[in-house]
């Protein structure tokens, strides 16, 4: 009876530490955080010999000792910094004693299944604003006669990516095509006169399909030590690039 109740707890400290790491990586969270809040579950759970590794398509999770390990597949990466907050707070709950196993392994459901995001028209005001700012910032004077348009062709390029990533599934693809649609309306701006340096459009326009979050966590992943999960995302962050490059190559080879 009491290797029963032990070896229940146990697979409920696994269940737990999993899906807490899971919900972390899918929601963009740096790998040395996601093994420090497992490791930390797993201590404060009574568990001080866990092995955790992590990648970013896959978590594993055993006891030294304990005939049981398993793995989970990780199958979509986004960035939602809330769910990763909200899993920390968890965490340091736990540790303090103000819940229990129980309680926060069925909270990380709640959180995993229920966590709503922003608005798809929240995050595109959000993404014309970066546009237009970006464009400011990385042409270093204030051209207001191109910063609507830049704002506008901005949030156009984020609706392409993010329904074309729902409709297919195919990684890149989306980042392809949304900077193609981005080049595509800059040169058709400027043509018709709604904007003054198609350069400047562009910069801005493509700003928010830049993938800043997976390249500074490739780095931050490296310097602590992550060489292999710190390399796979660069790698990403770089494949995403050229993607994003090969749609502006695009467009200046069918219109130049």
């Amino acid at each position: 009876m009491v290797a029963e109740m032990a070896a229940e707890r146990n697979q409920l400290v696994i269940d737990t530490c999993l899906l807490a790491g899971r919900i972390m990586i899918e929601s963009g969270s740096e790998m040395y955080r996601v093994e420090d809040t497992i490791t930390r579950i797993a201590r404060n759970a009574g568990i001080d010999n866990s092995v955790v590794y992590t990648t970013p398509t896959g978590l594993f999770f055993s006891i030294k000792g304990a005939a049981v390990s398993e793995l989970r597949q990780i199958t979509s990466r986004t960035i939602n910094l809330e769910k990763v907050q909200q899993v920390n707070t968890l965490s340091r709950q736990f540790a303090d004693k103000k819940i229990s196993l129980r309680k926060l392994h069925d909270t990380l459901e709640n959180i995993d299944q229920n966590t709503l995001f922003f608005p798809v028209w929240l995050q595109l005001i959000a993404a014309m604003v970066v546009s237009a700012m970006m464009m400011i910032l990385f042409v270093g004077v204030y051209d207001w006669a191109d910063f609507v348009i830049t704002g506008i062709i901005g949030g156009c390029g984020f609706l392409a990516n993010y329904y074309i990533n729902i409709w297919t599934r195919v990684k890149f693809l989306s980042e392809l095509i949304a900077s193609l649609i981005v080049g595509t309306l800059a040169v058709l701006a400027v043509q018709f006169h709604l904007g003054v340096d198609m350069n400047n459009v562009l910069i801005g326009g493509i700003m928010p399909l830049v993938p800043g979050v997976p390249l500074t966590n490739s780095l931050r992943d490296m310097f602590a030590g992550h060489l292999l999960t710190g390399s796979m995302r660069a790698l990403e962050a770089l494949l995403t690039a050229c993607a994003i490059g090969a749609g502006i190559g695009l467009v200046f080879r069918i219109f130049f």
